[in-house]
């Protein structure tokens, strides 16, 4: 059952203050590296609830006037076509996605770094595009022993071959597609280019997860491991903070591990570091905007289950090896998690279990759980679906909501004009059905009325579901799962 427990407003008031603050620090010049997903941070709404998706990019117009941002790109990311698991695009077309997201908030984009760049032929070509379309590129290269060999590094050898990034703003934020593509190599780099020119300059790091003011085993830490579990990535604590003052927090163990080296490379630019430990690095306040500690345990254990849910899914499509879904199954059994701790998959297993055929279930905002099953007409999920609206409109179950006159012609065109075997209707065709009828019976239209209240409700599958209606109950807001069986035995499945 859906609870609030984070403040959004909070939030973004004290992350921009705090950014303003780090700026200040620097004599009004900061390169900030930010991690994670800046406009559609969807992994931090379902465990912090109350966040919205978009809270980031949201403090960031609170910084507009004085902002301007970097994308970094991997070059060698371009050759090879790598892809964003999440939007299915390769890391080229998101960058320029990332450009229009930015532009469309009013937010200024001053340029794009191509990051080991060795003149591969698809780098070239997406640089000649991005010049073309009026964008500034420049272009950071390879360094030979980095990140260890810091004198190679601060030398003209390393960073001093780098093309020197003109920027204009007070904050440069640096972000990128994804993982490895040298957002803090950039902001070092900038780092040192402008101690040769005699500016003053600074670096930061903002990283929602995980929390460094939260305990390492609390749910919320624990399901950014189980986001991160392809990464290897791994929470500690961090030994350099609780040296330098004493106190206990949390970080991941990459950060950890090359703080060493961050500190001498700082060294090296100005003659001394301006951060203790990798916490001290890090301007991340979501951990004080959090009011309710069990509704936020209780969503984050929700999403380390459902981590595991899609990374035995993946393992059955093909997608990912056994090793993820063993990492998330020894961090569930850590935390104390089973899968019949949800009641949707209770609820979805025994309804299966009664007809014999595939099930599903919703569990709703309110605590209720419906159930759909597989017939002659609906698939279990759309089944679910329309048996939903029905119990969040308190209309009778007995109730007909789509006129069998709308149904047939669509199975119909299914199997006798476009191919399909499976006459079922999946859940965007029960919608487009359920569309039409409200047109004339105000019933309909009143179930239609209440799609916004399955927004963040919990759905499992007793079965794989099809990608059309996983992607309906995606645009809906509804948390799905699914048992990583599929309904059929074909070794084919769309």
């Amino acid at each position: 059952m859906f609870k609030t427990g984070f403040d959004n407003d909070k939030y973004i008031s004290l992350q921009s203050e705090k950014i303003k603050e780090r700026i200040a620090k620097f004599n009004g010049k900061l390169y900030l590296e930010f991690g994670g997903k800046l406009f559609d941070d969807y992994h931090a709404s379902r465990v912090l609830p109350g966040f919205e998706p978009d809270s980031k990019i949201r403090m960031l117009l609170q910084l507009r006037e004085e902002a301007e941002v970097v994308i970094a790109i991997n070059a060698a990311d371009i050759e090879k076509n790598k892809v964003r698991g999440d939007l299915g695009i390769t890391y080229d077309q998101d960058v320029l996605r990332l450009i229009d997201a930015f532009r469309k908030f009013g937010i200024y984009v001053g340029s794009v770094v191509l990051t080991r760049y060795m003149a591969q032929p698809t780098a070239e070509a997406f640089r000649l595009r991005l010049e073309g379309l009026g964008i500034k590129v420049y272009k950071h290269y390879t360094i030979p022993g980095y990140p260890s060999d810091v004198a190679k590094i601060v030398s003209d050898e390393g960073f001093g071959k780098n093309e020197y990034i003109e920027t204009s703003k007070s904050l440069v934020v640096v972000t990128a597609p994804g993982p490895g593509s040298g957002k803090m190599a950039t902001c070092l780099s900038q780092l040192y280019h402008d101690h040769k020119r005699g500016l003053s300059s600074g670096y930061a790091k903002f990283e929602t997860f995980p929390i460094w003011n939260l305990p390492l085993k609390h749910p919320v830490n624990i399901a950014y491991e189980a986001a991160t579990a392809d990464l290897d990535d791994v929470n500690m604590i961090d030994p350099f903070h609780l040296e330098a003052y004493g106190l206990t927090t949390v970080n991941y163990n990459r950060d950890v591990e090359i703080f060493p080296v961050l500190e001498a490379i700082f060294k090296k630019i100005s003659g001394s570091s301006p951060y203790k430990s990798p916490t001290d690095m890090g301007v991340n306040m979501a951990g004080y905007c959090i009011f309710d500690d069990e509704a936020v345990r209780n969503a984050a254990k929700a999403e380390i289950l459902r981590r595991y849910y899609n990374a035995c899914c993946n393992v059955k499509r093909g997608l990912t090896d056994k090793k993820e879904a063993d990492k998330i199954k020894l961090i569930m059994d850590g935390a104390g998690i089973v899968p019949t701790d949800s009641p949707a998959v209770l609820a979805a297993l025994k309804k299966a279990d009664e007809t014999g055929a595939p099930a599903a279930a919703i569990q709703l905002y309110d605590g209720r759980v419906i159930t759909g099953k597989t017939s002659s007409l609906l698939g279990a999920a759309s089944a679910m679906l329309l048996n939903a609206l029905k119990a969040l409109a308190d209309i009778d179950d007995s109730r007909t909501l789509i006129s069998p006159d709308v149904i047939t012609p669509v199975m119909d065109l299914k199997t006798k004009h476009l191919g399909n075997k499976n006459p079922r209707l999946h859940t965007d065709e029960i919608l487009v059905a359920l569309s039409i009828c409200a047109a004339s019976d105000p019933v309909a239209a009143l179930a239609l009325s209440q799609l916004d209240k399955l927004k963040n409700c919990e759905f499992h599958s007793t079965v794989i579901i099809s990608s059309a209606d996983l992607s309906v109950l995606k645009k809906l807001g509804i948390h799905a799962t699914c048992e990583p069986i599929y309904e059929t035995k074909s070794l084919y499945h769309k």
